[in-house]
């Protein structure tokens, strides 16, 4: 019997394929790491084929599905060798095939080729394919698996010049990978070369290709000759090699710098660089990749690269997947299709606040989603802490005194101070000490004022505030006015991240954008509707607005464009507050006046969430911008409900009960135990 190893050498052999060139080094037409399969003959002694578009492909090995005369391997693991006129059949799988012996070579070999089946000539996707699993399976040192796979397929898993520019570079032989480079030039011209630039074959940007790759291999000989202290080889490079190119002046002043390094450590700092060495090395291979065409080598990692793609846009088409984007394969499973569930969405009563004894217009969430802050039409604002692990509200301090109620509030930007404005025949609007519970400014300027939004500019040390009767102020901590415009009707207010511009919705059906600086202003949305209220996205790109008897509208600022409608939502002339919400902020959220919740995703005009429990108008909604999973909403039914992935029991468990004249409720805690609210702040454990 003949061993696997033995036959691939006899193979190799007798066919001739593997040579060598001038330099010593093999050809990549053999049986080697990244060669041709046997079988494929006519190869040159630098490996290549007469035909250069041949060369750019992968070629199946006996693409006619007959086996070479002096071996071939087959799928069913037998390698059938003729030796000297006898016909030995080695059975890799060990099943049992013994050797036919000699007198029977005749009837042998005719046996052997009647039950070898004839391969069928591969795709050009299932080339690309095998071609992927042998450079992720080379990239985990699996190289005689490589050799192996390709040789059966009959595929090459990059062009022979690729594989000495490979070997050079990565045992630093740099005048040989330089000559391999001019080699590889020719087949960037190739009409099937793709370039990183996406043109085709096009001989000037193929030219400045060459040249940057030419360059990034000079600048690393460079930098490896001044670590090992070879200052007078290195300047010839710099000023020989390097300078003539004309690449980039600005970056050959700075490694010329680097000849005054005193020692090697220094270089590598300021450089920036590995030093020398396989890190290196292979960090200067992945970007000269990127300049080949993939026919002629595989941009690196390429299966991990489409792997990760495939998971992204997974993700991304999930209607519910609320958690953080991990680029890693390692956290996902690559044998099932990504799918979240509803249950692990913000659908279900997790718990309701009752504290409030009249309508409640307004809720929302601290910058660090650590206390939630509620308003009511019973004068009283509360701030409730929330337990991070549990998810849990537990009422922190009661604010009172706002003679109109409280319909809007907003918080610092470090969260030190909550602003809160009445309704429209309020002429005034009280900030607060979060932390101690002390009113630090009670600010109007005239009786006839109507102060009904806020907002906060970013460097927290100034506010802006307005209202309906033309009232628009810029104000410091103090309620001291620095700044204002005169005759805006203001619904609604923002402040953007540049500091200096304010978005307002006014009475004219649309949002301007007014600086305080320049006392310029331009329009930016305009609405057929008024609009009630609007807020904007983290990152100042987009603006949710609730505009009167139309629902919810999604708006590009920067383009001024509408982007979406959101259907479902019952919006008629109540100032109805929504926002964004969710990991990324993927989600927008509303209440309505038909008593529910809507969810929609961003990308998605029908709601993905009908959440149910309040009994009147849901004037608010609150996404917790640090706990994805986590809202709040508030009620004319004088509650607010906090909102969480699927608890123990189920939404229609959490009833509301009456205890001696006030509402109170089944809840479930962190530890999904069945607990009744007792008055404010007592908890009372049922199992």
């Amino acid at each position: 019997e003949i061993s696997p190893a033995s036959v691939c050498s006899t193979s190799s052999s007798k066919t001739g394929l593997s040579s060598r060139n001038k330099h010593g080094d093999s050809a990549a037409g053999g049986t080697g790491q990244f060669g041709a399969a046997s079988g494929s003959v006519g190869l040159s002694a630098n490996g290549a084929g007469q035909d250069r578009d041949s060369e750019l492909s992968c070629r199946n090995g006996a693409q006619n599905g007959e086996s070479s005369s002096t071996g071939a391997a087959h799928s069913n693991g037998l390698l059938s060798v003729t030796n000297n006129g006898n016909t030995v059949i080695n059975n890799n799988n060990n099943n049992g095939v013994s050797a036919q012996p000699a007198s029977n070579n005749t009837n042998s070999t005719s046996d052997a080729n009647s039950g070898v089946k004839k391969k069928k000539r591969l795709s050009q996707s299932e080339e690309d394919v095998i071609r992927l699993i042998g450079q992720h399976l080379h990239d985990l040192g699996l190289n005689q698996t490589v050799d192996l796979l390709m040789q059966e397929s009959g595929c090459r898993l990059e062009h022979p010049s690729a594989t000495k520019f490979r070997s050079h570079v990565m045992e630093g032989e740099w005048d040989k990978a330089e000559s391999d480079l001019n080699e590889l030039k020719a087949l960037m011209h190739s009409p099937s070369a793709i370039v990183v630039s996406g043109m085709l074959g096009n001989p000037q940007t193929t030219e400045r290709q060459f040249c940057r790759m030419k360059f990034l291999l000079l600048q690393q000989k460079y930098l490896e000759y001044l670590e090992d202290g070879k200052v007078l080889e290195a300047l010839q490079v710099l000023r020989a090699e390097l300078t003539p190119l004309k690449y980039n002046t600005e970056r050959i002043h700075i490694l010329s710098g680097y000849l005054m390094c005193s020692h090697a450590e220094d270089l590598r700092t300021k450089a920036e660089w590995e030093g020398k060495g396989t890190a290196s090395r292979t960090k200067l291979l992945d970007k000269l990749q990127t300049y080949l065409p993939p026919s002629v080598m595989l941009p690196p990692r390429r299966l991990q690269t489409l792997l990760k793609q495939a998971v992204e846009l997974q993700r991304e088409r999930c209607l519910y997947h609320n958690t953080k984007l991990d680029n890693g394969l390692d956290s996902v499973s690559l044998l099932l299709d990504h799918a979240c569930s509803r249950k692990q969405f913000p659908c279900y009563t997790q718990q309701i606040l009752t504290e409030h004894c009249n309508e409640v217009w307004f809720c929302k969430f601290s910058n660090d989603g650590t206390k939630l802050a509620t308003g009511s039409k019973d004068t009283t604002v509360i701030v409730w802490h929330v337990d991070m692990e549990t998810q849990q509200m537990k009422l922190m301090k009661t604010l009172e005194g706002h003679a109109y109620g409280v319909s809007y509030l907003a918080w610092s930007p470090d969260d030190a101070y909550l602003i809160a404005c009445g309704p429209d025949d309020c002429s005034e609007l009280w900030l607060w000490n979060v932390q101690t519970g002390e009113l630090r400014t009670k600010m109007s300027q005239s009786h006839e004022d109507s102060l009904t939004s806020v907002a906060w500019n970013p460097d927290g040390k100034r506010f802006v505030t307005g209202g309906q009767r033309g009232q628009f102020y810029q104000c410091d901590l103090d309620g001291n006015l620095l700044d204002s415009w005169e005759g805006v009707r203001v619904q609604c207010l923002w402040c953007l991240s540049d500091g200096r511009t304010v978005l307002a919705s006014d009475t004219h059906q649309r949002i301007r954008g007014y600086n305080f600086e320049d006392l310029t202003d331009r329009n930016i949305v305009q609405e057929d509707h008024p609009i009630m209220s609007f807020t904007v996205s983290r990152n100042g790109r987009l603006a949710l607005l609730n505009v009167a008897t139309q629902g919810v509208h999604l708006w590009d600022l920067q383009d001024r464009v509408l982007v979406r409608k959101y259907q479902g939502v019952t919006q008629g002339f109540y100032t109805i507050h929504s926002c964004f919400g969710g990991h990324n902020e993927d989600f927008i959220a509303s209440g309505s006046e038909d008593h529910k919740v809507y969810i929609w995703h961003r990308r998605s005009e029908l709601p993905i969430a009908e959440l149910t429990g309040h009994t009147r108008t849901v004037n608010c909604v609150s996404w917790n911008p640090v706990l994805p999973g986590l809202l709040a909403s508030a009620s004319d039914d004088g509650t607010v409900r906090i909102w969480g992935p699927a608890p123990f029991l189920d939404v229609q468990d959490c009833i509301p009960i009456k205890k001696n004249g006030r509402l109170s409720s089944f809840f479930m805690d962190g530890q999904m135990r069945l607990c009744l609210k007792v008055g404010r702040q007592g908890y009372l454990s049922l199992l």
